[in-house]
């Protein structure tokens, strides 16, 4: 017989069905590294955010601890206690360096006077895994904390 009744109904999709053959599997092989990447880069994205918010909170917090010591060597101490122990709080272990600028604290009483300190911090990206990666990601916070007007200070 030949004419339409020879031909099976599920026909054209068995030959559909013979040429998609692999198909699925290369659309595998080529989103699979795509998507691994994204992910990987999400990762990277969320570790720097991460320790970008660790730093400026522990920048804040040695400044605050600055402003209201009394002496500009409790300061400078106080500045780097307050934020080292910020970004353990955080488990940012980056190797940072603190710089307290306490130089206002010789201001007489009754000018306004400020205490900046800088964090920079040093974060390690190597231990992500992914090539082309920097090994390291610098960030670095600041932040101003005015010192009470009518306070001694020495």
């Amino acid at each position: 017989m030949t004419g339409p009744q020879s031909v099976p109904m599920h026909a054209p999709a068995a030959v559909q069905r013979r040429a998609d053959r692999g198909a699925s599997t290369l659309e595998a092989a080529i989103l699979t590294p795509a998507l691994l990447l994204i992910i990987g880069l999400a990762i990277v994205a969320m570790r720097i955010s991460v320790a970008d918010q660790a730093v400026e909170a522990a920048a804040h917090d040695a400044a605050r601890a600055a402003s209201i010591a009394r002496t500009q060597t409790e300061a400078q101490q106080a500045a780097r206690d307050a934020a080292l122990n910020a970004l353990s709080q955080q488990g940012l272990n980056c190797n940072p360096t603190v710089q307290p600028d306490t130089s206002q604290f010789s201001r007489p009483i009754g000018e306004t006077a400020v205490v900046t300190v800088t964090v920079i911090c040093d974060v390690k990206l190597s231990d992500i895994g992914m090539p082309g990666l920097p090994g390291d990601h610098v960030i670095t916070a600041t932040f101003t904390s005015y010192l009470d007007q009518f306070r001694g200070r020495s």
